[in-house]
């Protein structure tokens, strides 16, 4: 089934749903009253991981009699694979839950399925023996967690599909799956050039298409993005850990973060293209913040990219996301970035995961870990946003000499980060509230400014 955003706007001005998440989190609390193992797991989470349940929610299934104060709201339908052709019903400018209508059902809403990353982790996790419906690998996953009073609990696991119909998986195609994903685990990163870099992924990437086709490649490959920056950031290590001690894994991601230097920006966006993602808000910040965005989404596996880029003054008319941009005279903080650590896309990997939390809960159990949060750079009602202090990486001589000798850094510079170092990766600490899908381009302009590797310096020195 296909699924696009030809729904949102053009603009992409994303509107704040609050009547309408206020009504899922009504029906979420309805629901808690009657399962007691739901209740306990929300709190667990709160308290354990700093998560919301209501951030784990794939879908609620709900009587007729919500229909109509569904569709008040904005939910519309959406046309994908049921079991007895129910309906599905979707808000399209919101991150809400979905809502399953059946005709079957007397108290609302009787299920509430809950998506962590890979179901049998939960499972394992929790001591559980539940049936899982849908074979491994396949996809569509369900299990029954806890019915208590016309409550049902259930976990579901999704491999690049949207539907609700669990799957079959025959040798052959599980056999692919297998091979499409140790790709991508063995991709190689750290190429003799960026060029040679870029042209080993896009090998890889026409590899797995011709395994599991474009979505599932799409969302393996952010598996191992996720992987790969997990082991350089030591905020992201601490925080899986916390959560992968109630099986949940990063199911509550909201974007992915790229830094790219103008050369390959690119080359990067083409290649999201391929994975099926289609074009959202384009950012450019302003002369004197340096710096353009690129959000991209791909519907059918749910990931977001926010790709960023080093912007002249001059280049505000400009499409960077399609047009290849000169070389630029001097280096905004992106682009020192990339200088000092390589492509995110390659070596460097992503400077960011950006996850859903409680925002006061997770700063303070971070902080009882020995993670520190920088001061917000979002702090609004329907949006609060702080990065973890900084991974600070060494960096490469050769590459801090190269800016040196074209004069894109000063010498003390060069030998400061020789020394020190320099800021890598951060974990992001994010609450959205009244359904909001979007960003605050200033609040962005702030966060970019407060992380550049020479203002770290000069406060190191």
């Amino acid at each position: 089934m296909t699924h696009t955003l030809s729904s949102a706007p053009k603009t992409f001005d994303w509107p704040l749903a609050f009547e309408a998440e206020n009504f899922v989190r009504e029906r979420i609390a309805q629901f808690l009253t009657r399962n007691s193992y739901a209740q306990k797991l929300s709190e667990r989470m709160r308290d354990e991981t700093g998560t919301d349940f209501f951030e784990w929610v794939d879908h609620l299934v709900v009587s007729l009699a919500d229909e109509k104060s569904l569709r008040e709201l904005g939910f519309i339908p959406d046309k994908v694979e049921t079991p007895n052709g129910e309906l599905v019903l979707q808000h399209p400018r919101a991150t809400l839950p979905r809502f399953i209508l059946d005709k079957n059902i007397q108290q609302s809403p009787a299920v509430v399925a809950l998506k962590p990353e890979f179901i049998a982790e939960f499972i394992s996790a929790h001591s559980l023996s539940p049936k899982i419906e849908g074979d491994p690998l396949s996809q569509y996953r369900r299990a029954v967690v806890s019915d208590e009073n016309g409550a049902r609990l259930d976990l579901i696991e999704r491999n690049a599909y949207r539907g609700f119909v669990p799957g079959v998986l025959d040798g052959k195609a599980a056999k692919n799956v297998l091979r499409a994903k140790e790709l991508w685990r063995t991709r190689q990163r750290a190429c003799a050039t960026s060029e040679a870099g870029v042209k080993a992924a896009n090998a890889v990437l026409e590899q797995s298409f011709q395994l599991v086709g474009r979505d599932l490649s799409c969302q393996f490959f952010f598996e191992d993005e996720r992987r790969y920056w997990e082991s350089r950031n030591r905020a992201a290590r601490i925080q899986k850990l916390r959560q992968d001690r109630l099986g949940l894994g990063w199911g509550n991601h909201d974007h992915h973060t790229f830094r790219c230097s103008r050369e390959y920006f690119v080359d990067v966006i083409e290649f999201l293209l391929k994975l099926g993602f289609e074009k959202r808000e384009r950012y450019y910040a302003g002369a004197e913040a340096g710096w353009g965005a690129q959000v991209s989404e791909q519907p059918i596996v749910g990931i977001v990219v926010f790709a960023d880029v080093d912007l002249m003054p001059d280049e505000t008319d400009v499409d960077f996301s399609s047009m290849r941009l000169k070389p630029a005279p001097k280096l905004g903080t992106v682009g020192l970035w990339t200088g000092l650590h390589g492509e995110s896309f390659l070596q460097a990997g992503m400077h960011h995961l950006e996850s859903r939390f409680y925002f006061d809960e997770l700063r303070d159990q971070l902080k009882a870990e020995g993670v520190n949060t920088m001061k917000p750079f979002s702090d609004f009602e329907f949006l609060r946003q702080a990065f973890t202090e900084g991974e600070r990486w060494a960096v490469c001589p050769e590459r801090v000499a190269a800016l040196l000798s074209k004069g894109l850094i000063t010498q003390d510079q060069h030998d400061k980060f020789v020394r020190e170092g320099a800021l890598g990766s951060h974990l992001e600490n994010l609450q959205r509230r009244g359904g909001f899908k979007g960003f605050n381009q200033k609040a962005v302009s702030v966060i970019i400014s407060a992380t550049d590797p020479r203002k770290n310096l000069q406060q190191a020195a």
